[in-house]
């Protein structure tokens, strides 16, 4: 049973507040919506920072908690690293009133980190409205201001990156023209976010461009290739795929591992089977993860339901097991 919202509270202006209280402030009713806003803006600063990054951080690693009203609160704040991370709170919240909200922030917040924390969210709403999940005003809303934002002169380079990465889920042909400037970029940045938006347009325009990075000398940009290979289920790039779970660079190794598990085929199955038994965990369980989206998405769906140490190492049936 919850306890008193008031000694949450009493805690807060202490500055004493444990983590384990700080559940206290999920799916606060709207009277304790009040007492919290009440007192909000009178913690210090120092408070109101630790409590927001904290509740950030319980909310992606436990899915049953909601702190989606605090996060509402703290999006008035007057420290920008209070905005940032109530939005970056909020980014499963579907709530299409949001979308104005984040627009305004985007094209008018002072700080920097706030409009690139604005437009990677309204991503989020644009892919639904993509996907018909949302209606034409919101939607439209979105869309419009992240393209304003990757054409403003003004902006950071930033904020017209992370606007460029979430407008890559419209297949409009202009934003396919923003892609295609940004790959040419003097900066190295927008040209890592063009492949990154190239893979998130699902769009085999870009083939070309995303195989030719993958042995780009920057792990930053083979990383994104490789996740953009994987996002565009580029058959031909599974050679090369392989040959980067080797890579010097262990993000650079599991994002080959997921794009391979999103491609399929034999080559593919055989590669991520083999890390099955590399003395790198992480490794074992990016290639776990990507054999099982593998045959979720190529494969046999009963295989699904089998544990991965079904066959003992040595076992010849192994090979035939995904």
């Amino acid at each position: 049973m919850r306890r008193s919202i008031k000694e949450v509270i009493s805690q807060l202006r202490s500055g004493s507040v444990t983590r384990a209280r700080l559940y206290d402030l999920s799916g606060l009713d709207q009277a304790e919506v009040r007492e919290v806003e009440a007192v909000w803006r009178d913690l210090p600063v120092r408070v109101r920072r630790e409590v927001i990054l904290t509740l950030v951080e319980v909310a992606e690693s436990d899915f049953e908690a909601d702190f989606g009203a605090v996060f509402r609160i703290a999006l008035d704040d007057p420290d920008a690293t209070v905005r940032e991370a109530a939005v970056e709170g909020l980014w499963e919240d579907e709530d299409v009133r949001l979308v104005p909200r984040f627009a305004a922030f985007l094209r008018e917040d002072p700080a920097p980190n706030v409009r690139a924390a604005a437009a990677a969210s309204l991503g989020r709403f644009l892919l639904l409205g993509e996907l018909g999940k949302i209606r034409p005003l919101p939607h439209r809303q979105a869309y419009e201001a992240l393209l304003e934002a990757c054409r403003s002169v003004r902006e950071t380079l930033e904020v017209r990156r992370r606007a460029l990465e979430a407008i890559a889920y419209s297949g409009e042909e202009e934003v396919a023209d923003l892609i295609s400037e940004a790959y040419r970029h003097p900066e190295e940045k927008m040209r890592i976010s063009a492949v990154f938006a190239m893979g998130r347009s699902a769009d085999e325009r870009w083939a070309t461009y995303v195989l030719r990075e993958l042995m780009n000398p920057n792990p930053e940009m083979r990383f994104e290739a490789a996740r953009a290979c994987g996002e565009l289920g580029l058959e031909e790039a599974v050679a090369t795929l392989i040959e980067l779970v080797e890579d010097v660079d262990a993000e650079v190794q599991e994002a080959a591992i997921w794009a391979l598990g999103q491609i399929g085929g034999d080559e593919a199955r055989s590669t991520l089977k083999r890390f099955l038994r590399s003395e790198n965990e992480a490794l074992r369980e990016a290639a776990r993860d990507a054999l099982r989206e593998l045959e979720f998405l190529h494969g046999d769906l009963g295989a699904l339901l089998l544990p991965f140490d079904f066959f003992d190492e040595d076992d010849e049936g192994e090979e035939d097991f995904l």
